[in-house]
């Protein structure tokens, strides 16, 4: 969400700060006018582009309902060990389906 460390918090990192998408996303994305799927990484990043009142997991195990454009996924860094181990669907399902698609975009 933004291009620069928005420092440490108590369990991870802080949020990232509220001026950089609207600064700098749509004039980065206006000069990449081929991208066939933005994959969304995360609560902050989903909640800016889909604008919707989902929770994370909602959102990701709703993928479909987001494609062709959008494919969101749950941040990776370790602080997200508990949500993966709560969600085991995500890796058995959800990352073959996101492999699948990049493959057929990259082809």
């Amino acid at each position: 969400m933004g291009f620069c460390y928005p420092g440490k918090g108590k369990t991870g990192d802080l949020p990232p700060r509220p001026e950089c998408a609207p600064q700098w996303h749509e004039k980065l994305l206006e000069n990449m006018p081929h991208i066939e799927l933005v994959i969304l990484v995360g609560a902050y990043t989903q909640k800016y582009y889909l604008k919707d009142k989902k929770t994370l997991t909602m959102r990701v195990g709703d993928y479909q309902s987001y494609l062709p454009k959008y494919f969101p996924i749950p941040h990776p860094p370790p602080t997200n060990r508990f949500w993966r181990a709560k969600n085991p669907w995500f890796e058995e399902s959800i990352v073959p389906e996101i492999k699948l698609i990049i493959r057929r975009i990259l082809e």
